[in-house]
């Protein structure tokens, strides 16, 4: 593999796994706690999420060098806003169930601070390619996490997944999973596990250092 492949890798990865929004920066947490209800929900707020990302990066990277400095919080979230009204007008259109069920959490992306974080730590100061490259990362890292909520605790809340029953009229939901202290404990699971895979590597490496 190249050097300019492992480096588009690189910024790939590093929102997908190393810096995981939701699970290692811990980012966004007011839609991921609570829109995660189902998995309909987390998947679509993660979506949406991921495409203004990825379209306000690119935007914000090709206007880097003529946006002055005083002013380009300001121009940043005029960028981010622009089109979450594109995807709120989309969702609107496409289903007006799941546009009530999101409810202000889609016009809430504009002050979401994994998108203006990415605009200004990176996206700022790099070209287009790669700081879409690394909004697509931590767009799909913060789909996996969306997901990851939102499965849990529609399979534990109400016994199905995207709506398919999966133990049939006998199963017993666990309620408290669809209520808001659902959201925290699901979270709080993931994150054990997500520390403790963490751990376990860095145990692998101090080992494999002192063997050495």
């Amino acid at each position: 593999m190249n050097p300019a492949t492992t480096k588009t890798w690189d910024e790939f990865m590093e929102g997908v796994w190393r810096q995981n929004p939701v699970f290692v920066m811990v980012l966004g947490m007011c839609p991921t706690l609570a829109v995660t209800v189902s998995a309909v929900n987390a998947l679509s707020m993660g979506l949406a999420t991921l495409f203004v990302l990825v379209c306000s990066c690119g935007l914000v990277s090709m206007m880097r060098k003529i946006v002055p400095k005083e002013v380009r919080i300001a121009i940043y979230i005029v960028i981010i806003a622009t089109f979450v009204t594109v995807v709120d007008y989309a969702i609107q259109a496409i289903s007006l169930a799941l546009y009530d069920a999101l409810g202000a959490f889609i016009q809430l992306i504009v002050v979401n601070c994994i998108i203006l974080g990415r605009a200004e730590a990176h996206a700022a100061k790099n070209p287009p390619l790669p700081a879409m490259v690394n909004a697509t990362g931590m767009g799909i890292g913060f789909v996996i996490g969306l997901f990851a909520l939102g499965a849990v605790r529609e399979i534990l809340g109400a016994g199905s997944l995207f709506g398919v029953s999966l133990f049939g009229p006998d199963f017993q939901p666990w309620v408290i999973m669809v209520l808001p202290p659902g959201g925290f404990f699901v979270l709080g699971g993931w994150l054990l596990l997500f520390s403790w895979i963490e751990r376990r590597k860095q145990r692998r490496l101090t080992e494999a250092t002192q063997n050495a």
